[in-house]
């Protein structure tokens, strides 16, 4: 679906850019602005840069330039080649000094035995199998959520049900006090949010964040979540339990631990990936399905139609794409269908674009609950697919579920409040109206 080949180059060393209608060149740096996602997804933008056929290559004011990759086959292909394309410089568009990769890294920024080995501590628990245990539990909570939202009538969706059920759910996988999940799901708003100045006291473009750069995110919430996980830390270590988080902490086949740093940066990445881009999915979600008269009276004429809602929910994940990007480095100097990428080189891997590439997906712009096949990557590809993945779609489609069950109509009040994020696409508000049957 693409070669590797000689590429054109512009005076700078760089493919010269697509032209666009009113003859200029380039104009893709509005992807990186956290202000341009508050208004929506710049879908044309995307668009146009998919048309281009090649890796365009995205100017920074703060940083060295991208290779922005938004084709599905070749966002599949850096995905499934760490050899090509490496995590070991970090996933984000941020450029790290080695104390801050040191101080930050998980296994999301190890490519090959390091990250097998960080991976296989907490695999089991996040199996297919493991997870459909769950089941009974998910939808025990998701009614539990959805009839106190019932009660109140009109409401914000997501903090009445979107930011309760993935949070609540996960405290009873790790094996924390579900009373904890306010404080957890604030941190990681903090965190994951710290673009947004409704969630983060360092919004990264606007403050002075330099003191808090050995720290997640930038952020100073991760000392919250550090202090927190040193407490789970040493209460697991004294009383084991059977939960995930003491398999954390067994040795693994090498016979060695996890560090307490370790420890604290793969609890902090469990909170915030298993919390945070579930709960932005349902609330999305529910968008699309307002959005879409036709999907959504085709569930509510079938709640009980298990295969509906499976696939449903495959291209709710397609269309909302709430991890919009991660970023690779090159490791070796390669032609990507007439890019010229460079060892060093960072290429980012544009999630949302290739979800909606025509090439993968016919009509991609029309939101089908029967798509079918549906290859998308809302979790990414290769090894580093999501880890939670299994749980994502559980508690996604269950919730759909229970809603349409007990819902005779829902109806938008205002309009919604999106994240301020180049990164995670995020609703922060949406105002509706719930009439039970």
């Amino acid at each position: 679906m693409f070669s590797y080949r000689s590429a054109s180059r512009s005076a700078s060393g760089r493919t010269i850019l697509p032209v666009t209608a009113n003859g200029q060149t380039g104009g893709f740096e509005a992807i990186v602005s956290h202000d341009t996602y508050t208004t929506g997804v710049p879908w044309d933008l995307f668009a146009r840069m998919r048309e281009h056929g090649s890796p365009c290559w995205v100017n920074e004011t703060d940083g060295a330039g991208f290779w922005a990759l938004t084709r599905h086959a070749h966002v599949f292909h850096a995905s499934s080649t760490p050899r090509d394309f490496s995590c070991a410089r970090g996933i984000r568009l941020e450029e790290l000094d080695e104390d801050e990769l040191e101080a930050r890294r998980t296994m999301m920024e190890y490519d090959g035995a390091e990250h097998a080995r960080l991976r296989r501590l907490v695999g089991a628990g996040f199996s297919r199998k493991s997870i459909a245990s769950y089941e009974a539990s998910v939808r025990g909570l998701a009614a539990q959520v959805l009839d106190r939202a019932l009660e109140l009538g009109e409401l914000d969706f997501v903090e009445e049900v979107s930011r309760e059920l993935p949070i609540r759910m996960l405290c009873r996988i790790l094996g924390v006090p579900e009373e904890d999940a306010g404080e957890l799901v604030e941190w990681g708003d903090a965190l994951i949010s710290n673009a947004d100045p409704e969630f983060s006291m360092a919004v990264v473009d606007q403050v002075d964040t330099e003191e808090f750069r050995l720290l997640p995110f930038r952020s100073p919430a991760a000392r919250a979540v550090f202090d927190y996980a040193s407490h789970i830390r040493k209460e697991r270590l004294r009383r084991p339990t059977d939960d995930i988080i003491s398999g954390m902490l067994a040795e693994d086949a090498g016979g060695r631990p996890l560090t307490e740093l370790e420890f604290q940066n793969f609890f902090l990445l469990l909170i915030v990936a298993g919390n945070e881009t579930t709960r932005h999915t349902i609330s999305h979600g529910l968008l699309a399905l307002l959005d879409h008269p036709e999907a959504y009276e085709t569930l509510d004429a079938a709640p009980g139609e298990r295969g509906l809602f499976e696939s449903a929910t495959e291209e709710i994940l397609r269309w909302t794409s709430v991890t919009m990007h991660f970023r690779r480095t090159l490791t070796r100097d390669l032609d990507l269908d007439g890019a010229p990428l460079r060892r060093g080189d960072k290429a980012v891997l544009w999630y949302i674009a290739a979800n909606r590439d025509p090439e993968a997906f016919p009509e991609p712009e029309r939101f089908d609950i029967r798509r079918s096949p549906n290859p998308h990557l809302a979790f990414g590809a290769g090894r580093h697919v999501c880890l939670g993945a299994w749980l994502a779609r559980l508690e996604v489609r269950v919730t759909f579920e229970e809603l349409f069950r007990r819902l005779r109509a829902i109806e938008l009040t205002g309009p919604p409040d999106r994240l301020r994020s180049n990164f995670i696409h995020g609703v922060k508000h949406l105002p509706v109206r719930l009439v039970p049957r």
